[in-house]
C-alpha cells in the first residue's frame, strides 16, 4: 500500500505522522510538551542539515553548494574536462572519480572508445583524480563502495547518481555543473522542498527493491509529487531492509524526477561502511523531534507485490498477478500507447503476440548495472534458479555484477556456479544494457530487465530504421522466476525457493592493484592523450541584441526524454566529438531536425561573417512582415538567427548535457515548452546558452513558426522574465508572450554570454 498525503506533514520522533491542519500545532504541543512553528520544524529534516552544511553562502534559501567529490563515466567526462579546460582549468579542485562503464565494450567506432579511456587516464595524472579502468565497476557501485559516507554530498554527471541509503546526498547533473565545481564555482539552487518517504512493515521474501521502487514511481511520476524535491526515507520500515535492498530502491528515485534522496542511517549502514573499510564515514542521521515535510509518501512494505513496468516508461506499473489475469486488455492498451509515442508508423509493435495459451512469454532476461547487478539481487536470483534450467529455446539471460569485488564474492559463495549451470551468461561490470549498448534483443522481441529505464530504443533498437524491441522492468527475483519457466512471465511469489543469507566480504585488493589514484598528486607536465575523435567545443556566439527563431520541430508527446533528444546506443561512442554527435540529434524522433537546423545555422554563420540575413528570401519576407506591422527594426544585422523546437514536457531521463549541447552545435538558441521535466535538463540548456522559454498554451507555437524577440539581450540584462514576441505564421503576424522561470544572476550571465564556456573565458 502506498498513500500520498495531500498536504504537508509533521513527523514526531520519526514515528507519529500528523498531516498539516489548522489544529496540528496544538496536537504537536500535546504530544511533545513543546510548541514549534513550521519553519523551525523544516530545519529538523536530515536534508536541511546536509544542505546547509555544504552551503557556502550566508543565505539559507539561495544555496551555493560545494560538494565533497565528483564522479563521471566515459560518455560524459571528456566533454566536462574539455569544458573546464576551455574555462581555465589548472587542477581538479576536489576528488574526481572517472569510471569507464558505459563504452567499456569498445564495440563501436574503431579505437575511439578506448581513446577516451586513454584520455581519462592522462587527465587524472595531469589534473589529479581517480581512474577506474573499464569493466572493473559501474560508476555508482564504485562510489557506494569507496566514496559515499554519512553527511556527504556527491555530484555526478549521470542522472542515477544516488547514494542516499548510505547517508550521502548525491545529485545527477549535466557536465556544466561539474565543470563549475572543478573551477571552484558553486552549485546554485534554491532550498528544495523535502518529501518524506515513510516506510513501515517488512517486504515478503519474493519482493525485491525494484518492486518497491517501481511501485513508488508508479504513484508519483505523473503527478509530479516529488519533482525537483528531496525524497527523505524515514520510518520503522527502514530497519527491516538490508543495505543492498535500500541501495536498489534509492538509485531508482531518479525516475520520480526528484532532485535527490537521503535516508536515515542505522547499525546496518555502519556495518556496510565497516565492511568497505570506511567505518569512520559513518554517523547517525535522523530527523529531529518534530520535522516538517512538504509532502509524505506512506509505504507499507508488507503490502508491496511483485510488479512489472511495461514499455515505454518506469511509471507504467502493474502488479504481475494483475497482468497475468488480464493480459490481452493490458497489453493491447500498452501497445496502442507505444505506437502513439513512435513517429514512424511503419513500425509495428506487437505485444499481443507475446500471449500464448493465456500466458505472456518474453524472449530475454537481464540483471545489470547500478540497480540490478548488486550483490543481494544476484544471490536471490541464483537461489531461485539453483538446479533449474532456462532451456535451449529462444529465451536467453545475462547477468552483469556491478563490480569485480561483487563478482568475486558471487564466485566464492557459489552463486555464479548456480547461474551458469542454469544457462545464464555472466558479463563484466558494464552499464550497456541500461542504455542500449549490450544484449540488444532481436526486432520485435520483449526483454525483461532489472535495469534503470525502459524508454523507447533504450535496449538498442532504432525506430527510425524500423527496428524496434521493447523492455519491461522487473525485479531480479521475478526475472529469475520467469527464466526457470523458460520465458513465461512469472512472479517470484509463484515459485518455491530457499533464500540463503550470504555474508559479503569486500576485497579492496582488486581495486588497489588496478585503480590509478592521483588525488593530490597532479603532474602538470603530463600531456593529455587525445585521439582523433576527441574534438574541442566549437566557438559559440554571445547572445545577440535581438533574436529570430524558427521552430523546426513540434513534439506533441506528453513527455520528451533526453534519449529522444540525443539517443543512446551507438551515438554514445561519439560523445567526445561535438560535431559528429550532433548528427544524431533527435534522429530517432524527428529525422529532419539536423538538416533543418543546419539550414538555419547557415544564415546565422553568414550574418556573423558580414552577409546580410535578408539574402535569404524567407528571412527577408519575415522582416518585411514585421516592419509592415509596426515592429521597429533599426539594424537588421543585430538580429541573430537560430532554431528552436516545441515540446510539451521536455528533459525527462538522463542527465546527459549533450541533449542540450548538440542543439547548440547546430545553431539552437532556445527551447519552448509547457514545462521542463527536470531541473538538470533546464540547467544543461542554460549552461550551453540555450534559452528555456515557457509558453502557457501548446497552441501558441506551431511548426515552421518564426518567432521574433526584440531586445532579448537588454531584457535579460534587466532581469525580465516575460517577453513579448512576434510570430510569423503562414505570412500572418501574431502577438504572443513567452516566459522564463526565475533565473539566478549567474544563469542570466551565462545566457547573455552564450554559454558557460564563454562566460568563464571572458
Amino acid at each position: 500500500m502506498i498513500k500520498l498525503y495531500g498536504r504537508g506533514a509533521y513527523v514526531i520522533n520519526g514515528k507519529t505522522i500528523l498531516e498539516e491542519s489548522d489544529t496540528v500545532t496544538n496536537e504537536i504541543a500535546e504530544l511533545t510538551g513543546k510548541s514549534i512553528d513550521k519553519e523551525s520544524a523544516r530545519q529538523n529534516t536530515i536534508s536541511y542539515s546536509i544542505l546547509q552544511s555544504h552551503n557556502m553562502s550566508n543565505d539559507t534559501e539561495n544555496l551555493e553548494i560545494r560538494f565533497d567529490s565528483l564522479t563521471s563515466h566515459d560518455i560524459t567526462y571528456v566533454g566536462i574536462i574539455e569544458t573546464a579546460i576551455a574555462s581555465g582549468l589548472k587542477e581538479f579542485s576536489m576528488p574526481y572519480i572517472l569510471t569507464n562503464c558505459h563504452n567499456s565494450l569498445c564495440a563501436v567506432g574503431g579505437t575511439i572508445n578506448e581513446d577516451d579511456h586513454a584520455f581519462a587516464l592522462s587527465a587524472v595524472k595531469k589534473y589529479g583524480g581517480v581512474y577506474v579502468p573499464p569493466n572493473l565497476a559501474v560508476i555508482h557501485q564504485y562510489n557506494r563502495e569507496m566514496m559515499a559516507g554519512c553527511g556527504k554530498m556527491i555530484l555526478g554527471s549521470d542522472s542515477h547518481t544516488r547514494y542516499g541509503a548510505l547517508g550521502t546526498m548525491a545529485i545527477g547533473e549535466g557536465g556544466g555543473e561539474l565543470a563549475k565545481q572543478l573551477l571552484n564555482k558553486p552549485y546554485c539552487i534554491k532550498m528544495p522542498e523535502v518529501v518524506a518517504v515513510y516506510l513501515t512493515g517488512k517486504p515478503m521474501k519474493w519482493v525485491g527493491p525494484h518492486d518497491v521502487a517501481l511501485s513508488i514511481i508508479g504513484k508519483v511520476f505523473r503527478s509530479g509529487y516529488v519533482k525537483n524535491k528531496v525524497m527523505e526515507f524515514i520510518g520503522d520500515g527502514v530497519h527491516n531492509l538490508d543495505m543492498e535492498f535500500r541501495n536498489g530502491i534509492d538509485v531508482m528515485t531518479t525516475e520520480t524526477t526528484c532532485l535527490t534522496s537521503i535516508w536515515k542511517t542505522d547499525a546496518k549502514t555502519e556495518e556496510y561502511l565497516e565492511i568497505h573499510n570506511r567505518k569512520n564515514d559513518y554517523k547517525k542521521l535522523d530527523s529531529g523531534e518534530v520535522a516538517y515535510y512538504d509532502g509524505l509518501i506512506y509505504v507499507d512494505l508488507s503490502k508491496i507485490k511483485p510488479v512489472i513496468a511495461l514499455p515505454f516508461h518506469p511509471s507504467n506499473v502493474y502488479a504481475i498477478e494483475d497482468i497475468k489475469k488480464n493480459p490481452y486488455d493490458i497489453l493491447k492498451y500498452t501497445q496502442e500507447k507505444c505506437m502513439e509515442q513512435l513517429d514512424n508508423k511503419n513500425i509495428k509493435i506487437d505485444l499481443l503476440s507475446k500471449i500464448k495459451d493465456g500466458n505472456i512469454y518474453v524472449e530475454q532476461g537481464i540483471i545489470a548495472g547500478c540497480a540490478g547487478g548488486i550483490y543481494d539481487n544476484i544471490c536471490a536470483a541464483a537461489d531461485i534458479m539453483n538446479g533449474k534450467s532456462i532451456g535451449n529455446e529462444k529465451f536467453s539471460m545475462s547477468v552483469y555484477p556491478s563490480s569485480q569485488p561483487v563478482y568475486m564474492e558471487l564466485v566464492k559463495n557459489g552463486s555464479i556456479e548456480k547461474l551458469m549451470n542454469s544457462g545464464v551468461i555472466l558479463r563484466s561490470a558494464c552499464c550497456g544494457p541500461c542504455f542500449g549498448a549490450g544484449d540488444t534483443p532481436a526486432n520485435g522481441e520483449l526483454s525483461i530487465r532489472h535495469t534503470t529505464r525502459n524508454f523507447a530504443n533504450r535496449e538498442g533498437s532504432k525506430p527510425i530504421e524500423e527496428q524496434i524491441a521493447t523492455v519491461a522492468l522487473m525485479d531480479a527475483r521475478s526475472i529469475a522466476a520467469t527464466a526457470v519457466n523458460k520465458g513465461k512471465l512469472t512472479s517470484a511469489e509463484e515459485v518455491s525457493f530457499t533464500q540463503t543469507k550470504k555474508a559479503y566480504y569486500f576485497n579492496s585488493t582488486i581495486y588497489s592493484n588496478r585503480i590509478k589514484n592521483c588525488m593530490g598528486l597532479a603532474d602538470k607536465t603530463t600531456e593529455l592523450i587525445e585521439g582523433p575523435n576527441i574534438r574541442p567545443w566549437p566557438k559559440m556566439p554571445s547572445l545577440p541584441k535581438n533574436l529570430l527563431l524558427k521552430c523546426i520541430a513540434y513534439i506533441d508527446d506528453e513527455v520528451t526524454t533526453t534519449d529522444e533528444l540525443i539517443p543512446s546506443g551507438e551515438a554514445s561512442s561519439y560523445r567526445s566529438n561535438p560535431y559528429r554527435l550532433a548528427e544524431f540529434t533527435l534522429g530517432r524522433k524527428v529525422p529532419q531536425y539536423v538538416e533543418k537546423a543546419k539550414a538555419i545555422q547557415k544564415i546565422e554563420l553568414d550574418r556573423e561573417s558580414g552577409i546580410h540575413i535578408t539574402k535569404n528570401q524567407d528571412i527577408a519576407k519575415v522582416i518585411d512582415i514585421l516592419k509592415n506591422n509596426g515592429v521597429k527594426i533599426d539594424d537588421i544585422q543585430n538580429i541573430g538567427v537560430g532554431s528552436t523546437f516545441f515540446s510539451k514536457k521536455v528533459g525527462d531521463g538522463s542527465a546527459r548535457e549533450q541533449a542540450a549541447s548538440c542543439q547548440k552545435v547546430l545553431g539552437g538558441w532556445a527551447n519552448t515548452a509547457l514545462q521542463y521535466a527536470t531541473k538538470r535538463y533546464r540547467s544543461n540548456l542554460i549552461n550551453w546558452g540555450i534559452i528555456p522559454f515557457i509558453t502557457k498554451n501548446a497552441e501558441d507555437i506551431k511548426l515552421n513558426d518564426y518567432i521574433y524577440i526584440e531586445n532579448i539581450y537588454g531584457n535579460l540584462l534587466n532581469n525580465q522574465n516575460e517577453f513579448k514576441v512576434y510570430i510569423i505564421r503562414d505570412n500572418k503576424f501574431i502577438k504572443a508572450n513567452l516566459y522564463i522561470d526565475e533565473l539566478t544572476e549567474e544563469e542570466r550571465d551565462i545566457l547573455i554570454s552564450g554559454s558557460l564556456i564563454n562566460k568563464n573565458s571572458n
